[in-house]
Parts: structure tokens; sequence; C-alpha cells
């Protein structure tokens, strides 16, 4: 059941993040929403378990984690892009050094002149001859450029907004965990507390003041709890195990959790500030400015592909039969090239970058609205969940008192057992509730910190404010 919670409460964040790093068309793909769950697997597994809190976790998942490291090497890519398009602009010069040595058989070419030698040569000269060539006027590799340096920081921001999901993933995952381990324990005492309820019934069974029904209750009561506990540890090996998938752990290594993150109330923030700082600090959001800003930059290349360009070109060497004995030659070219009869192709490339801007920024448009919703839904769930926790926790003392009294009237022989049969089931549902309520409020405040952009102080807001 919590990691169906678990997974609900990733989806969106998850997807959000995966749209945000998508790379615009011609640029290398950034990491999907599955990346996160995945990681890198660092160093051999130990023999002994080792400690582990919610910031050791955070970090090795920040440094292993498949999503951070592919949207790392996206932006070393993009970077080695932005590189390529920029020489377009700067000026190309290369040198080159040719000896060569030839000797010619003018038979074998067909030529057979009277009183003139056959055979040339051997013969050979020495070529050292520098080139440059350089684009004087050529706006579209401008815009070009442009854009590739706006994608490059479209990538940075996508690679810093990768930490953030990574530390909201991997948050996610240690208190799924830690979550399981409340829910074993809770299981586990109401094992305990129903193996003395059979105790009972059977004794009085034996004793003759209660009939053979009270005792198959109880034995019903205590397999039931004795399955869930069995499902409850299923749940939290799984959950390990899908943490240690996220930070890079290998395995098979044992691990305890440091870390119990209590629950501490949270203050509600002004909305209209909160969605202002959310919008300023959103790495994703600033990724989706600088792609919108790269598609205008492309269309505008797709107008300046109809202009002139005008290129110049030129060489200066030394040729001769050795270095001794040679000369310099040189030679200087400019090229004015005007676009002719390319009506079709011109138009077909901008109306693809028109529509390409066009769905930029609708991106945009719909990604303020997203951070809008991400943060009024955070705060939503925050002021939900502590309403849960509170109500959950006084449903359990409750429960625990009903348990009590019901196991009071059955031991005086006030009544049979199905008053105590049904008080163990209210305690079992009460504490699974508060579990949950406790660890909904806690992954709430992640999201809320993921959703103002301010992942990196998850502590401050586990802790409340």
């Amino acid at each position: 059941m919590l990691a169906v919670c678990a997974l609900a409460a990733l989806a969106c964040s998850l997807s959000a993040a995966a749209a945000a790093a998508q790379a615009p068309p011609n640029q290398p793909s950034g990491p999907t929403a599955a990346s996160f769950s995945g990681s890198v697997t660092a160093g051999q597994a130990t023999a002994q378990a080792i400690d582990l809190s919610l910031d050791d976790a955070i970090q090795r998942g920040l440094k292993n984690n498949l999503g951070v490291i592919l949207s790392a090497t996206q932006t070393e890519q993009v970077r080695g892009q932005r590189l390529s398009q920029l020489q377009t602009l700067l000026p190309s010069v290369t040198f080159n050094a040719q000896e060569a040595v030839s000797q010619v058989d003018l038979a074998a070419e067909g030529l057979r002149i009277p009183g003139f030698p056959t055979i040339i040569g051997p013969f050979g000269y020495t070529d050292l001859r520098a080139s440059l060539n350089l684009s004087l006027l050529d706006l579209k590799s401008l815009h070009d450029y442009l854009a590739a340096r706006h994608n490059f920081a479209a990538a940075q921001l996508s690679a810093q907004d990768a930490r953030d999901m990574v530390i909201l993933t991997v948050g996610n995952a240690y208190l799924l965990v830690l979550a399981d381990q409340a829910r074993v324990a809770s299981v586990d005492a109401q094992v305990a507390t129903s193996k003395l309820s059979l105790d009972q019934a059977v004794a009085r069974h034996d004793a003759g003041t209660a009939p053979r029904l009270d005792e198959l209750r109880a034995q019903v009561d205590y397999q039931s709890l004795q399955q869930q506990s069995i499902v409850a540890r299923n749940g939290l090996e799984k959950d390990s195990l899908a943490l240690a998938r996220t930070i890079g752990l290998p395995l098979d290594q044992q691990f305890n959790l440091t870390d119990k993150v209590p629950y501490a109330a949270f203050d509600q923030l002004d909305v209209d500030a909160a969605i202002r700082d959310a919008r300023a600090n959103r790495k994703d959001l600033a990724a989706m400015v600088q792609q919108t800003q790269a598609a205008q930059e492309e269309r505008k290349a797709a107008t300046a592909d109809r202009l002139p360009t005008v290129k110049f070109a030129g060489d200066y060497g030394d040729i001769g039969v050795n270095v001794r004995h040679s000369h310099g030659t040189g030679d200087a070219s400019g090229t004015l090239s005007v676009p002719l009869f390319k009506e079709y192709g011109l138009r077909g490339e901008a109306q693809q970058a028109q529509a390409q801007l066009d769905t930029r920024k609708a991106q945009l448009s719909d990604a303020n609205a997203q951070v809008d919703a991400d943060v009024r839904d955070a705060l939503l769930d925050i002021a939900s969940a502590q309403q849960q926790v509170q109500v959950a926790g006084s449903s359990v003392e409750l429960a625990a008192e009903a348990l009590s009294e019901a196991q009071q009237r059955y031991a005086n022989g006030v009544s049979d057992n199905l008053a105590v049969s049904q008080a163990e089931q209210s305690v079992a549902q009460a504490n699974d509730q508060y579990v949950a309520s406790l660890y909904r409020h806690n992954v709430a405040k992640l999201n809320l910190a993921r959703a103002l952009g301010a992942a990196q102080d998850y502590r401050k807001y586990l802790g409340g404010k």
C-alpha cells in the first residue's frame, strides 16, 4: 500500500522533470523518468551492515544516480555542439607541409616525341602553405550559434534540476523504508498482542469457561496478523532494494537507517509569495525559458538563410625544389552566395522553425501554470496529511483503549472475544493509517521543497518551518 502511495507521489514530479530535460530537436536526449530509479553501482558489498543517514543516502544518490549521470553527459554533449557551432563563426586556419617526388613515363601516357626523353624525372618539390577560411557575412550561422548557446544553458539548468529530482527520489525512497520499518514493528506488536489473546482463549476453552468458537476466532486473528507480518517484511525488503538502486549501493549490501524523521508540524506559507519564489528558483522552468529562446534564434536563422553570405578564402606558402630554393606563392578569393530558386526549401525550413517556436512557447506557458499547481498541490497535501496525522494518532490511542477494555471484559467473563477480535482489527487499521499519514506528510514536505526549487534545503522542510 505504501509503495503505491510512493509511486503516486513521485509520478507527476518525475514526469515533469523528464519533460523539462527533454532535448530539443537535433540534440542528445536527456534522462527519462525511469532513469531516476536506477544508478551506477559503486563499490563492493561488505559483510557488515553499514549505517545510512538521509544525508548519506542523498549524497550517494547525487553521485551515482543514473538520472543525474545522464543529465551530466547530455550537458557535455550539448557543450560540444555549442563549440562546433562557434567554429563556423571563427577563422579556420590550417597548415600543410608537402614533399613530393615524381617520375613520369611519357610512353605509358601515349606520348612519343622524337628526340624527347620518354622518362621524365625523378623530380620533386617542397610546398609549405597556410590556408585561411573566414565567413565575413553569415547571419544564419550566427543565429545557429546563439541557439546552441541557449541550448547549452538549458542543459546546465536541467542538470541542476536533475539533482533536485534525485533528492526528491532518494528522500522518498528513504522515507518509504522508514514507513515500512514502522509498519513491520507495528504488525509485530499486534502479533504479540494477538498471541496473548489466543493463549487466553485456549486457556478458557480448556477450563470450560469459553466456547470453542472463541479459540477458533482468536486463532484466525493470530494467523491473519502473521500473514500481514510476512507481507510487511516482504515490502520492506523490496523497498530497501529500491533505495539501494537509487543511490548505487550493491544490492546485497545490508544497511541500517539512522534517521527516523519524526513528525514535525509545518506552518503554512504565503501562497503567492511561495509561487513567486518557485518561478524564480525552479531550474526546470528556467531551462524551458532557455529552450524557448533557442527556438527563437532558430526561427531567425531560418529567416537569415534567405540572405546573401560573404566568405573569404586565401592561402600563402613557399614552394620550390627545396626550402633554400623556393619562392612565395599565394591565392585569395572572396565569395558572395545568394540563394536562388530555393523558395520551397526556405519556406519549409521557416515553417518547421516557427512550429518548434510555437511549441516551446506553449510548453513554457504550461510550465508556468504547472509551477503554480505544484506549489498549491504540495501545500494542500501538507495540510491534509497534517490533519490525517492528528486524527490517526488519536485513533491509535482510542483503538488501544478499546482493545484494553475488550480484553478486560473477556478476561472477567463479561463477554466473548468477538469484541477483542474487532478491537484488534481496529488497532491494526489505526496503526496502518498513522504510519501512512506520517509518510504522506513527510513526502508532501519534500514535494514542496522540490516545487519551490529548494530541494537542497530538504532538511529545513522535513523538520518543519
